[in-house]
């Protein structure tokens, strides 16, 4: 019996190293293999798994560079890849032109900026982060701007990939089988218009919002109305809420990434996009490049992109209020309802300056 058991215990030691070298291959052969196994008989419940996952040309890797202390080029060779549902629609003259319903796998700006040690220009006067946004730019010299808001603060994270693997969403009856793009591309999910979804991505540049504000920490401030600005240059002033724009009741866990829990009490408003979709096309300038700054009258402010507010496919409306503030919040405030904390939460409003980023 003694003589049995170091046989015994190698034959274990085979099926473990067996077993973990095959959970090993399954973990990081994202380039060779799906994430996902293929299932074409439907034999599981997910919808997206049914199709061939085909790879995309293109590098696996992507120079970082701007407001960061470490510049230089991140490989996605060690980072976790993640799946994003679309239904990809671009704007034509005569309407939007539907261009197929897929699932991308690929690697999360999330992930891919997770190391960058930021180092923003104008850190001293306002430290937030909530000013920052990224500029990605593909081997054609394309750009499109995505804020730092859009990347970290989201409650559903990881909705932003650069694609190294695309498939087919293929409807049960009609069978459609949409044109496959042929290179990586990034996609952001959260777009209804999916304009910003360009196709190989070479380059991350990080930025902050070069306009100075008067930065007036713990002062007491009231700002009584709102200034819509174009490129620093008045177009509307609001003192209230249009009588024509619905009310809107949005539930809310109020959360902040450094006091913690602020309340849970519902805020009530209109959506921003209601109220600014008077003023500016939606077209492809504006969501490629389009960039909202949004101010405080004590200098707080942050930067949103034109998409995140106009265009979006998840119903998580940016709310402009003016009912219940108390005193101190000013006559306008902000809810960012897509972020997990409150940090873009503005109050006592008294601008929002749109600019196309250059």
């Amino acid at each position: 019996m003694k003589k049995r058991i170091p046989f015994y215990l190698f034959i274990a030691l085979l099926i473990f190293t067996s077993c973990k070298n095959n959970e090993k291959k399954r973990i990081i052969s994202s380039e060779n293999n799906t994430f996902y196994k293929t299932d074409t008989n439907d034999r599981t419940n997910d919808f997206y798994d049914n199709e061939k996952n085909i790879n995309l040309a293109g590098p696996r890797s992507i120079e970082v560079t701007g407001e960061i202390s470490n510049p230089g080029v991140v490989s996605y060779s060690s980072l976790p890849v993640r799946s994003v549902i679309v239904k990809e629609t671009l704007l034509k003259e005569n309407g939007n032109s539907f261009v197929g319903a897929y699932r991308y796998d690929g690697y999360s700006l999330y992930d891919i900026l997770n190391k960058c040690i930021l180092n923003k220009k104008n850190a001293k006067e306002f430290p937030p982060i909530i000013d920052l946004y990224v500029e990605i730019i593909n081997n054609k010299k394309e750009k499109v701007v995505i804020s730092w808001g859009e990347l970290y603060y989201p409650a559903n994270r990881y909705k932003i990939i650069i694609a190294t693997k695309v498939m087919h969403i293929v409807p049960s009856k009609s069978k459609d089988l949409w044109p496959l793009p042929t290179e990586t591309k990034l996609i952001v999910g959260t777009d209804l218009i999916t304009e910003r979804n360009i196709s190989n991505p070479t380059k991350i540049i990080i930025k902050s919002i070069h306009k100075h504000y008067d930065i007036k920490k713990g002062a007491k401030f009231y700002a009584p109305e709102l200034n819509l600005k174009k490129d620093n240059q008045i177009i509307e002033t609001l003192k209230i809420i249009p009588k024509n724009i619905q009310i809107e009741t949005i539930p809310a866990i109020f959360y902040g990434r450094g006091r913690g829990i602020h309340s849970i009490t519902p805020f009530k408003g209109i959506y921003l996009k209601t109220f600014l979709n008077n003023y500016f096309e939606i077209n492809k300038e504006n969501l490629q490049h389009g960039m909202f700054t949004i101010a405080g009258s004590d200098g707080y402010h942050a930067a949103f992109t034109f998409s995140e507010i106009m265009n979006r496919n998840d119903n998580a409306e940016i709310l402009l209020i003016d009912k219940g503030n108390y005193k101190k919040a000013g006559k306008f405030s902000l809810f960012a309802t897509p972020d997990f904390f409150s940090d873009r939460a503005i109050k006592s409003i008294n601008e929002i300056d749109f600019s196309i980023v250059k």
